[in-house]
């Protein structure tokens, strides 16, 4: 099938995902991450929690150890960023947590205000994925790690009776980015735009 040729080319969860088109934090597309084995949910829970790319709508904790004012619950805004305390507007889209405390880090100690800064950030909220076509209730709703596209459909209410079941459109990265055809038991990231389309009678 064609999604076989494909599974390698999908890009990775990136930035913002909107339904209009917009990106966030960044002018080019996402660093390509392989996509794990179809039906492969450890696999796949496994590259959002190690290599998964902050975007728009993802809401972080960042700790700042022994400086609780530095410290807080942040959702990143459509392009990316979100105002960190003293230091202001921080660019987190398109990068992985711990990418994101080494530039925390950096920040805090370029404009002296602690010199030996320890730093943690964790994800508490993915942002969406979204499911378009054939399904009785379209629409976007909240990623759980280790999904997969026929998760998708049943948290959409399952298929419409035009609704073509045995394999899927999925983009990754953007509703600008070109889609390729997946079968039901592709694992999804956070930002993924699914879309069952219409079968023919």
């Amino acid at each position: 099938m064609v999604w076989r040729s494909w599974r390698n080319w999908l890009i990775g969860a990136g930035l913002a995902v909107a339904l209009s088109g917009c990106g966030g934090g960044s002018s080019g597309p996402p660093a390509p991450v392989p996509l794990p084995p179809a039906g492969d949910s450890a696999a796949a829970a496994s590259i959002v929690t190690s290599s998964y790319k902050l975007g728009s709508g993802d809401r972080i904790r960042l700790a700042v150890f022994r400086d609780e004012t530095l410290s807080g619950e942040f959702t990143l805004d459509g392009a990316g960023n979100f105002a960190m305390p003293l230091l202001g507007e921080v660019q987190a889209g398109g990068l992985t947590a711990r990418e994101l405390e080494a530039r925390i880090r950096d920040k805090l100690v370029a404009e002296d205000l602690l010199r030996d800064p320890q730093v943690s950030i964790e994800v508490l909220n993915y942002r969406p994925f979204y499911i378009l076509g054939e399904v009785r209730a379209p629409g976007s709703y909240a990623y759980v790690n280790g999904m997969t596209v026929l998760n998708a459909v049943a948290l959409a209410g399952g298929f419409s009776y035009r609704a073509k079941q045995d394999d899927f459109l999925l983009q990754r990265g953007g509703s600008n980015v070109q889609g390729a055809e997946v079968t039901g038991d592709t694992p999804l990231l956070p930002g993924d735009i699914v879309t069952v389309q219409e079968r023919f009678f």
